[in-house]
């Protein structure tokens, strides 16, 4: 207790010095040992004992998290190294490795600048070591690699030395192969991952020991003294001559970058305010007396302290009682606790420097993705963007009427620290929904509703979340007001594949675009139409809507009511009030009253959105279903088995690959066939299989199950079962 104390006041220390700091996280596909090595590293700082490390899973503190045996949530941890005989100070995010929790991973890429990929030695590069090696260089984080459980392919697969040695260069070879795919152009060379300097580092978290080239030089281990400690089962002597926690730290200190060295290149990437403005310059020197500018990346809810905010501060000091400004959300309020996270713990400290990650309780309007600062009008960061859309939903209900308050209370806190699920209230159908990223997604959201918000709930089998588009340009369809007075002329069209994949990277920023004719070439690039793309009004939710008229009076007026209505339309499709994805709206003409009292809000909003119905319901209007790739290993016996239950669940066998004795089918199949899939996979191969999956987005329903999914969707929502046609809204 005493030497954690002790490290807790130097980490304080440290907190004024940004060359000392490192930000750094965790992150690999499911069970490749993120936690354990988390825990060989905090035992090595004497937080944990050096005993308990391993076992003891100091980061996975949450209930579910040890009854499970996996990581939910991210959680951050603070510690002190010594490394070329200076202190440095380690703020570590252990992030999941579940597909169904990527978005916690997002989320922790904004707060970090390096990051440590763990792969297994014995699986290799897996589909989720891809997907966050992505999401870490998307955010310009630098990866470096630490390749785990090497005992296992040393005692269990019997591989020879050499053996080993190729395995490890396959798995380097395919890092090195994604980072230049996803890297930056300036990193695609710099930071590819090379044995000799130390960014590659290998060895066994459970085990305790770890080794890299510099490391061999230091310790005199060779390659074959690993082969022969472990063949003997001597690993408590390999740790104490090589620990893990030695040979990861002096990789992170040696080859991760400092706040200062990285928010010069990561700064322009997540902010597009003036970099010459006070705050432009303040971030990327990362100086501690300018503006405070903050992101928030995590909300947690305690039962005593509240809401409290977790992000990362990029320039200025954050201070306790301050006045703070929540700009996307245009609210001001004051600090009061402010602290960091150590592991469970929470430890409060006066001020939080620039370059730090820090925790804040009292402001209650953040979420995560809010830019805080001291600065009113300061522009937001960019906003998350997570890796798939919630895909799976169920209908809640409170099991007494009269917890329907707590309910509604519960499903707000809950959007709050889990921005990766989407919550529906609606109170003319009474339906109260909760989406997910997949049904294990779920299962621990309503565990949290019902045993941490104590509310009592029934829930529905889990329901699939489609989307709507079209797959076709409609003829002009002609809106009219309420009041006779105002028209509107709208065509639609399927959005071109380029700009539709262009904003769902975030290539393309969402919301109001201030200056068309200046940001044309973003969207020409991708494939539009100049002068579509010179006349771009906003873009909202992988949706766009085109001004294509030419002096219409009093359009400027009218035209924010125009995209209101917009957004409704794309809130709730005409089929089956389902999201709309990849559809241009095209405003072709209007014509508008000349008094304002005529065309206001109950008139012009369905106006525009009785057009944008009609138009669609003109275009071929389809249901897009969401789609996962399946990835399953299991021992060639079992191929039959495995390609007969994939195929019955409306599956496409993309590849089947044999290495060794595994082979691996790579499928991709319908959200919608895969709820028990788990229970049945084992069955089919008495419990071989091994197997992962990732949502890779929406394909459009085969034409056969079109009317039925409609039917069974609106019938559910309390709807007519027959969708209406665009006669429906021809203006009289």
């Amino acid at each position: 207790m005493a030497k954690r104390e002790e490290m807790v006041k130097k980490a304080f220390t440290l907190m004024d010095k940004p060359e000392r700091i490192r930000n750094i996280g965790t992150a690999a596909h499911i069970d490749h040992g993120k936690t354990t090595l988390s825990d060989a590293l905090i035992a090595g700082a004497g937080i944990i004992s050096e005993k308990m490390a391993g076992k003891q899973l100091f980061m996975d503190f949450d209930e579910q998290e040890q009854a499970r045996g996996i990581t939910i949530n991210s959680a951050n941890v603070s510690m002190v190294y010594n490394y070329g005989n200076k202190d440095y100070l380690i703020n570590l995010i252990d992030t999941p490795g579940h597909v169904d929790f990527g978005g916690e991973v997002t989320r922790a890429m904004r707060a970090i600048d390096g990051v440590i990929i763990v792969d297994d030695a014995v699986e290799g590069v897996m589909p989720q070591t891809e997907t966050v090696i992505r999401q870490a260089l998307r955010e310009n984080v630098k990866p470096v690699l630490f390749i785990n459980k090497v005992d296992r392919l040393i005692n269990e697969l019997k591989i020879s030395p050499e053996e080993m040695q190729r395995r490890f260069a396959k798995i380097i070879r395919e890092v090195n192969e994604l980072i230049k795919k996803f890297a930056p152009d300036e990193f695609k060379n710099e930071w590819q991952l090379r044995v000799e300097d130390g960014s590659v580092a290998f060895g066994s978290a459970f085990q305790h020991w770890a080794i890299s080239v510099p490391r061999m030089k230091e310790t005199n281990i060779t390659f074959k003294d690993i082969y022969d400690y472990c063949s003997a089962g001597r690993h408590d002597e390999l740790a104490k001559k090589s620990p893990a926690y030695t040979t990861v730290l002096n990789m992170v200190a040696e080859h991760l970058p400092n706040p200062k060295e990285a928010q010069r290149y990561r700064i322009p990437k997540i902010w597009h305010g003036d970099l010459e403005s006070e705050a432009g310059r303040a971030m990327l020197q990362c100086d501690p007396d300018g503006p405070l500018t903050m992101m928030i990346t995590k909300i947690i809810i305690d039962p005593h302290a509240g809401e409290i905010a977790v992000g990362r501060v990029y320039s200025g000091t954050l201070r306790r009682g301050e006045i703070l400004y929540a700009v996307d959300k245009k609210a001001t309020e004051k600090s009061q606790q402010i602290g960091v996270f150590m592991g469970p713990d929470y430890e409060s400290v006066e001020y939080i420097p620039t370059g730090n990650i820090g925790a804040i309780s009292g402001l209650k309007v953040a979420a995560a993705g809010s830019t805080i600062s001291s600065l009113e009008g300061l522009h937001p960061f960019e906003r998350l963007v997570h890796i798939s859309d919630p895909v799976v939903t169920l209908a809640i209900e409170p099991k007494s009427t009269k917890d329907l308050p707590r309910l509604v209370e519960a499903m707000r806190e809950i959007a709050k620290e889990d921005p990766s699920c989407a919550v529906e209230i609606n109170q003319e159908t009474g339906e109260y929904l909760l989406s997910g990223m997949g049904e294990l997604h779920l299962e621990i959201l309503t565990y949290r509703i019902i045993h941490d918000k104590k509310v009592d709930i029934d829930t529905s089998q889990p329901i699939v979340v489609y989307k709507e588009s079209v797959s076709k340009k409609s003829p002009v369809f002609e809106g009219k007001s309420p009041n006779k007075h105002n028209r509107v002329y709208v065509e639609v069209e399927p959005l071109e594949e380029g700009v539709f994949e262009a904003i769902k990277g975030n290539e393309i920023s969402e919301g109001r675009v201030k200056n068309p004719k200046q940001n044309a070439h973003f969207f020409i690039e991708k494939g539009m139409d100049s002068e579509d793309a010179r006349n771009i009004v906003d873009v909202y939710n992988q949706n766009v809507l085109i001004d294509a008229t030419k002096g219409i009076q009093y359009l400027n007026e009218t035209m924010e009511l125009l995209v209101e209505a917009f957004h409704e339309a794309m809130d709730r499709g005409p089929l089956a009030n389902e999201r709309v994805i990849g559809v241009k709206v095209r405003l072709m003409d209007a014509k508008l009253h000349e008094d304002a009292i005529h065309r206001g809000p109950a008139q012009m909003i369905p106006c525009m959105r009785s057009a944008v119905y009609g138009a669609m319901l003109s275009a071929e209007p389809v249901i897009m279903e969401p789609k996962q790739r399946v990835y399953i290993n299991i021992p060639i016996e079992y191929l039959g088995n495995v390609t007969s239950e994939m195929q019955q669940r409306r599956a496409f066998i993309e590849g089947i690959n044999q290495e060794g004795e595994v082979t691996t089918v790579v499928a991709k199949a319908p959200v919608a066939e895969m709820f028990g899939f788990a229970g049945a996979i084992r069955g089919a191969t008495t419990g071989r299989a091994i197997w992962s999956s990732e949502v890779i987005g929406f394909e459009r329903l085969p034409r056969e199950l079109h009317d039925r999914v409609i039917k069974s969707i609106r019938e559910r929502k309390g709807l007519k079962p027959e969708p209406p046609t665009a006669r429906d809204f021809l203006a009289d």
